[in-house]
């Protein structure tokens, strides 16, 4: 057979609407609005008159509701993923979003009524037979009773987010995508993606002149960009405030079934450990021979060379990887490559980074790469496909329970990714190769727990200092964000004026605010999880199959000790540092071997 050009490696989308195309996606979306108009016309003003048949039929059928708008906004915001530049498909994902907001306004009574139930009727009626795959959502609704505002007020929030805070995401998604950076050298310029992953480059000349540049990319649309975070930030303390969440963290806290306690038990424990990056960063500088990092080195190669990958070898790599620990996660993760399931070549107007769309329980999930051929590429890959294998497995749990809370999210990627490393780690003998990969895996963890809560601890600022000062200049913002920065780097690393404005392509903090912390909480807990399977072996993987194959239809804490966690233990996040300042200690011993050899 013959190598596959990574080029040639793009998603199908049209199992999602029958194969017709942006008529597919009308005729789902006539189909549902005429279904919640049918819904609303026999159910507003009656929810609490139910019968146990009568609210299992209604969940069945806003489920039918929920999969044929699933499948046209998948359809729709897929296909402006991989071209945010084509304005056939921009004005396709708006219709799409107005429609689905005029179906969603037209269902919201049974949302609002069902949370006004008085609390004996509605657990009685929870106990009804046939509500399996939705019982544990139905419950979940109910925790919003506080926050929850008259129907006319809910309907018209909901139909001006269309022309608010859904609107000013698209337009910072599509200035971001379309920055191109002149890097030097270059015949034309290169997406913002690729200029990136040169700062991975081991020569520092290279990395200081990428810095330069992506930061000289990030200067013309940066007031606009803040303009669209001051907006967005403006937006989100309205809808606290009238909403009475206590804080701009509080609401993100709810819909992952967290305390607020409880994160802030995270935080503290992540920032208490500050020292373990710090740690790295020192020997860091020693392996590429400057006193001090800047910035900019964070990321540095510290081999020589970076491996290399062909689309065939990172799939058999991957696929290999999942099939050893489960047949059945194998031939799960096999079904994405067979199915056309991946959109993997760089593009201009693609959307940068990678993520997985779970999409809708009746159809396959879809993973999107940026794939340049670096070793992290395919740690990437096993990353996304981790979250395909979550999707995928629970399917069954239908529409309103396939999904974990964003803190139980990162948990099969994070999983996905170890067991690659380790065969990537089993399969290397030469010293400095194991330095490289050992570094890379410390440094996926500093970026995934760390940067992270650094990244929450900046949102934290800026969101406290929009409500308490007004619109924040881009100068103030940067002076939050390098704020932050310093105080998780230390003296390690020097924080350059140049970092000052990286803040402002990151999407996490436009359209899912509160958003990052789950990274540090989805990564210690999948190491702790690895941590179960390491001990235990090969009884551990039924429990691991169980615990993706549920989805989001218990607690994070029902879910987690599906594995035999007790995320309730007070002492539960430092057992994760701990997994991290191992893996820490054996980089350092690796790195060491490498100095003394020279």
């Amino acid at each position: 057979m013959s190598p596959t050009a990574v080029e040639s490696v793009a998603w199908n989308l049209e199992p999602l609407v029958d194969g017709e195309g942006p008529a597919g996606v009308e005729r789902q979306l006539d189909e549902a609005q005429r279904r919640a108009e049918a819904f609303a016309a026999a159910h507003v003003g009656k929810v609490a008159a139910f019968d146990g048949p009568g609210l299992v039929a209604a969940m069945e059928e806003l489920a039918g509701i929920s999969d044929l708008i699933g499948r046209a906004y998948s359809y729709a915001s897929l296909q402006f993923s991989v071209d945010t530049a084509d304005p056939k498909i921009g004005a396709l994902m708006q219709r799409v979003q107005e429609r689905a907001t005029g179906v969603e306004t037209t269902l919201q009574f049974f949302e609002l009524e069902w949370a006004a139930l008085d609390d004996a009727l509605a657990d009685q009626l929870l106990q009804s037979d046939g509500l399996e795959t939705s019982r544990h959502h139905l419950r979940n609704a109910r925790r919003y009773r506080p926050h929850l505002l008259s129907e006319p007020e809910e309907r018209i929030l909901t139909e001006k987010s269309v022309t608010g805070s859904s609107a000013w995401s698209r337009l910072f998604s599509e200035l971001t995508s379309a920055i191109q950076v002149d890097m030097p050298g270059e015949d034309a310029p290169v997406a913002l993606d690729v200029a990136l992953s040169k700062m991975f480059d081991p020569d520092r000349e290279v990395r200081a002149a990428t810095q330069q540049a992506v930061t000289d990319a990030l200067e013309p649309g940066l007031r606009t960009r803040a303009f669209i975070f001051n907006t967005l930030l403006a937006d989100k303390a309205t809808d606290d405030r009238l909403r009475n969440f206590d804080s701009w963290l509080s609401a993100r806290n709810l819909s992952n079934e967290a305390s607020d306690e409880s994160v802030q038990a995270l935080i503290d424990a992540v920032k208490s450990a500050y020292e373990l990056p710090r740690r790295w960063y020192r020997l860091k500088a020693r392996l590429l021979g400057v006193d001090r990092l800047a910035d900019y080195d964070r990321m540095a190669a510290v081999a020589t060379s970076d491996e290399e990958y062909t689309w065939d070898d990172a799939r058999e790599l991957v696929v290999s990887s999942f099939r050893d620990f489960s047949p059945l996660l194998g031939d799960t993760a096999q079904g994405f490559f067979d199915g056309d399931y991946i959109d993997a070549p760089v593009r201009p107007g693609k959307r940068g980074g990678a993520f997985c769309a779970y999409v809708t329980p009746s159809a396959h999930p879809y993973v999107l790469l940026n794939w340049t051929h670096r070793r992290r590429d395919v740690l990437t890959l096993a990353h996304e496909l981790g979250h395909g294998l979550h999707a995928a497995l629970a399917r069954p749990r239908g529409v309103f329970e396939q999904h974990t809370p964003l803190t139980l999210a990162e948990t099969a990627s994070v999983f996905g990714e170890t067991l690659v490393f380790g065969r990537l780690l089993e399969e290397t003998t030469d010293p400095a190769d194991r330095l490289a990969l050992l570094a890379e895996n410390i440094e996926g963890s500093i970026a995934t727990v760390f940067r992270q809560v650094a990244m929450n601890q900046f949102e934290h600022a800026v969101h406290v200092a929009r409500r308490t000062e007004g619109e924040l200049s881009v100068e103030r913002i940067g002076e939050l964000w390098t704020g932050t920065q310093e105080e998780l780097l230390g003296d390690a690393v020097e924080v350059t004026d140049n970092y000052r404005s990286w803040w402002s392509y990151v999407p996490h903090f436009i359209g899912s605010p509160g958003y990052v912390y789950a990274y540090a909480y989805g990564q210690l807990l999948a190491l702790s999880v690895y941590g179960q399977y390491l001990a235990k072996g090969e009884p551990f993987v039924e429990d691991y199959v169980a615990m993706l194959s549920a989805g989001g239809s218990k607690s994070p804490e029902e879910l987690a000790a599906i594995a035999g966690l007790d995320l309730t233990d007070p002492d539960f996040w430092k057992s994760g540092l701990k997994l991290v300042e191992a893996q820490l200690t054996e980089a350092e011993a690796a790195a060491e071997a490498v100095i003394a050899a020279r």
